[in-house]
């Protein structure tokens, strides 16, 4: 019996809830690439990637800005930049920069990370920070970095947290940086500026291809002397690239259209999380912006899945279906989560005709 295509199984889904990076570019997204000038940006001369890093450093308040391909690659070149072969940053166990990006500053950078336990908020306990920091002695890596990330699991980094954090890692002679693949729902959730949310940290990296909408490419942003290094070391790591002014213009698009719909994703949240919260055998935790998690009664969850995934209905599993993350963005409608409360309502009422028979 053959497999299943990628495309077939992409073609099944009716309602896409695995995460904010499915999105497709919109017609006028698509009209900006098409239409973006172009130049050759390794030799500086892309006029579409110069607008777009300006405006992102203009956006965050940063000395300097530059255009990648991914939030990896943002989070490695900052790591880099930061820290020099030998050294170390300190890390949640549970950050994606750590543990959901291949290993790359230890592989790539030879930058050793100290991972060191996340709170449920994302938050690292100060006193953890502070004793993880090494004194200056021959025996240990020298203590470069602190990378803090937000949001975390779709809740937002509280803001005194990251002042008291980064407060504590610059008396100690650290550099700071902002994983900030979604900053923007948090600088949504908070109705606060982004770069205020930034303003704490050296250098952030900003994702286009989550919730922006835009099909790919992130922007680390910080001081001039932190983005050259980090430019060097992007053409070093094969991220140099040409005519990609058309991507850019997908970013440039996505920052003027699609920030301020973040709130749209957030209600979408709270309306899918109330539909789900209605059923016994599900616990819903409340979301902050657009992920809501859901604890699966581990007796139903492995059915529960496999009913979801026949009506067209696509979420991340975790724990084998116990755990579910369902995250709402652009491509995401009222009339989608009114059809996930109707598939959800007829597993439940199967499983109650059974449960009676």
């Amino acid at each position: 019996m053959k497999p299943e295509t990628v495309e077939h199984k992409v073609n099944q889904i009716k309602c896409d809830f695995r995460s904010d990076t499915v999105t497709r570019p919109s017609e006028g997204m698509r009209q900006a690439m098409a239409t973006a000038e172009v130049g050759d940006d390794v030799l500086g001369d892309d006029p579409t990637i110069h607008r777009l890093e300006a405006l992102a450093a203009e956006l965050t308040q940063k000395e300097a800005a530059i255009f990648v391909s991914s939030g990896t690659q943002s989070n490695l070149l900052a790591i880099m930049a930061h820290c020099q072969r030998g050294e170390e940053y300190i890390v949640g166990q549970m950050a994606h920069c750590y543990r959901w990006e291949a290993g790359g500053a230890a592989v790539l950078g030879s930058v050793q990370p100290q991972p060191i336990e996340n709170e449920s908020d994302g938050s690292i306990r100060l006193e953890r920070i502070a004793a993880a920091i090494k004194p200056d002695d021959p025996h240990f890596a020298i203590t470069r970095l602190l990378a803090l990330e937000n949001t975390w699991n779709g809740r937002v980094l509280p803001s005194e947290y990251v002042h008291q954090a980064t407060d504590l890692a610059r008396t100690q002679g650290l550099a700071t940086h902002l994983d900030g693949a979604r900053a923007f729902n948090a600088s949504s959730a908070m109705d606060m500026d982004i770069a205020e949310v930034v303003a704490p940290f050296d250098s952030a990296s900003l994702c286009l291809s989550k919730g922006l909408g835009a099909p790919v490419g992130s922007v680390l942003v910080g001081p001039h002397d932190v983005i050259g290094r980090a430019r060097r070391l992007r053409k070093m790591l094969g991220g140099g690239m040409r005519q990609a002014g058309v991507l850019a213009a997908a970013g440039l698009y996505a920052l003027a259209h699609n920030v301020e719909r973040l709130k749209e994703d957030h209600a979408l949240a709270m309306e899918l999380a109330d539909a789900l919260q209605q059923f016994n055998g599900l616990s819903v935790h409340p979301p902050q912006t657009n992920m809501v998690f859901v604890d699966v009664e581990p007796s139903i969850a492995k059915s529960f899945a496999s009913h979801l995934s026949a009506n067209g209905v696509a979420v991340t599993m975790l724990r084998d279906g116990a755990r579910q993350r369902w995250v709402t963005h652009l491509d995401v409608t009222r009339e989608h989560v009114a059809m996930v409360a109707s598939i959800v309502d007829q597993f439940f009422t199967q499983a109650s005709a059974l449960a009676e028979q």
